[in-house]
């Protein structure tokens, strides 16, 4: 067994204006006051991290892990959820994720979709140079629209859905395999990709690609009222990337999982800061480890309650007390007896 690395901290939800979050070296030296050792870090702003400078360049990617160095912290994965989101997009959701594109290509499909592709490409890339093992995604959702459907289940529209997703992956995956990163989709509401069953359907259709993997984020599962612990059970070799983010259901009689299209304040199932909601991490931390897992724990902060200063300070403790070093020895060893017992 390994002990799991951290703490690590997403910045996409810190990114800002203002100092210290509008540079690398403010962030850097704000999560290393705040005792993380390691950033997952976005590739959508580029004065922070320019990821196709980064797949051109190995001096950049020295310059980036070097300056990071000198704060105590390295880089536990790149993301590109929203360059992810934006390979598969339902024309249902055109107008609410073209700004996350660049002006030259929204409004035109086919453009935004190649635009996102190279993007999510050139992040293996540049995960490569960069000495990195896993990447942190989004599946994007063809299919998601109807996920409750009215007329009911339509199958033909689901396998197409599918299906399309997958011819849309498949290259992507291919690079990521040529490059030795593990593409790690992380299942949520919202996209196609967002529990057991849409995963394993996923794989299926890419040939159980070795590069198809998990992030996985225990919050999304509480609020859909899956068995979390269970999950990494049955996927545990297929979990390579690892979100610490704590969430909480309380019932009542006006809605349910589905929030009413309510602000996240006022719905039955929302986020919370580390140890203010509801998931057993004790329990998750020890499943990981029992399954070996070789990652990092990375807090992503999303509260609708407490100040993310705050949430960051209190996360990088709280993950640091569930780390569980792991022994190089059995308890009873001591009682092992000789060859001949």
């Amino acid at each position: 067994m390994r002990t799991i690395k951290g703490p690590g901290i997403f910045l996409s939800q810190f990114i800002g204006g203002q100092p210290p979050f509008n540079s690398l070296d403010g962030l850097a030296g704000w999560a290393a006051e705040k005792g993380y050792k390691a950033v997952q870090m976005p590739c959508n702003h580029p004065h922070i991290f320019d990821v196709a400078q980064a797949a051109d360049s190995q001096t950049y990617c020295d310059e980036i892990a070097g300056k990071l160095a000198g704060y105590g912290l390295v880089i536990s994965e790149l993301s590109t959820h929203l360059e992810g989101q934006l390979v598969a997009v339902n024309d249902t959701y055109r107008e609410a994720f073209d700004h996350f594109a660049p002006a030259e290509v929204r409004g035109n499909e086919a453009a935004r979709q190649a635009w996102a592709t190279e993007k999510v490409k050139q992040a293996a890339v540049a995960s490569a140079r960069l000495g990195l093992t896993a990447h942190a995604t989004f599946s994007g959702s063809l299919a998601w629209p109807f996920f409750y459907p009215w007329p009911p289940h339509n199958a033909q529209r689901f396998d197409e859905a599918f299906q399309a997703l997958a011819r849309r992956w498949r290259p992507i995956l291919d690079v990521f395999d040529e490059q030795g990163i593990n593409v790690c989709f992380e299942l949520h509401p919202g996209e196609d990709l967002h529990d057991g069953v849409t995963f394993e359907r996923f794989l299926a259709l890419v040939d159980n690609h070795p590069r198809c993997n998990i992030l996985y984020d225990p919050s999304h599962m509480l609020l859909q009222h899956m068995d979390y612990l269970s999950f990494i059970d049955l996927y545990h070799s297929r979990i390579k990337a690892f979100h610490v983010k704590d969430a909480e259901f309380r019932a009542n009689g006006r809605s349910g999982v589905y929030g009413g299209y309510q602000p996240w304040i006022h719905r039955p199932g929302r986020f919370r800061s580390l140890g203010d909601g509801q998931i057993d991490f004790n329990g998750i931390f020890s499943k990981l480890t029992q399954y070996d897992y070789d990652g990092w724990a990375v807090l992503e902060w999303e509260c609708c309650l407490k100040d993310g200063d705050t949430g960051a300070r209190e996360g990088s403790e709280f993950i640091r007390r569930h780390i569980i070093p792991v022994s190089g020895q059995a308890f009873d060893d001591f009682a092992a007896g000789g060859r001949n017992d």
